[in-house]
């Protein structure tokens, strides 16, 4: 599966879930724009990647807000002269008390998860139509669907990547634009050694998640002989949102 010769977005890269998914990428030869806003992690991965014999760029980019989104795929465009695939990955994690989250905390979550999404998917889009179509791929969650308590701003901004989802799907399906998302559960990205046996037994997979799970989706969605697939959200938990569970 290579993807040689495609230009790559991963927003979020420098880190967990996003490190891995460009790693995959590169090793797949296609050019990689890590665009993130942790520099340090982001030109180290950047230097791992190049070091290896790959092809990839750092650009220093806030997903929630427009000029920096827009400023990125110009960059991207002028350093590989198209975007062809983009993972929108950025997201952060925060749960506050439902009495005490505050409006700014909610428009952080939102701005980030759900506004970055959705500007990184236009502009890129604008580039994808010209010359013959494209991938998207949006990393929402399986709190999408389930939640525990004080979660209300997180699982909102990833329900609504599902929305965001089947809706730019529709919108751009005449630009050969396939749009997809993957709906990760637990996906540990510390030290996977650490975990217990009851962590990974909890899961009907009898393991927890590891970045590079969701990383192979990727490349499978993105891969022009799977173009019959969009508008369709993937989830990636070892089995935990069709687990049953009772007290016995």
């Amino acid at each position: 599966m290579s993807f040689s010769g495609k230009t790559v977005i991963v927003t979020g890269a420098s880190n967990g879930i996003g490190r891995a998914i460009a790693t995959q990428f590169a090793s797949k030869k296609a050019r990689v724009i890590i665009a993130d806003k942790d520099q340090d992690a982001g030109k180290d991965l950047d230097r791992r990647l190049n070091n290896a014999g790959g092809h990839a760029l750092f650009i220093h980019t806030d997903v929630s807000k427009p000029y920096s989104v827009s400023e990125m795929v110009g960059k991207a465009v002028e350093e590989t002269g198209y975007v062809d695939i983009i993972i929108n990955n950025a997201g952060i994690s925060e749960f506050q008390s439902l009495f005490e989250i505050e409006v700014t905390d909610w428009d952080r979550v939102l701005n980030t998860n759900l506004r970055g999404a959705f500007l990184c998917s236009r502009e890129v889009a604008r580039i994808m139509r010209t010359n013959g179509g494209g991938s998207i791929v949006n990393i929402a969650s399986t709190r999408a669907l389930m939640s525990e308590p004080g979660s209300e701003a997180y699982a909102a901004s990833k329900g609504g990547l599902l929305a965001l989802t089947h809706a730019l799907s529709a919108s751009l399906a005449k630009d050969r634009i396939t749009v997809n998302a993957i709906s990760p559960g637990w996906i540990h990205t510390g030290d996977y050694d650490r975990l217990r046996k009851i962590d990974h037994d909890q899961h009907l997979s009898r393991r927890v998640g590891k970045p590079d799970d969701i990383a192979r989706a990727c490349l499978f969605l993105c891969h022009p002989d799977n173009n019959f697939i969009t508008g369709e959200n993937l989830i990636i938990d070892g089995g935990m949102t069709r687990k049953m569970i009772y007290e016995h």
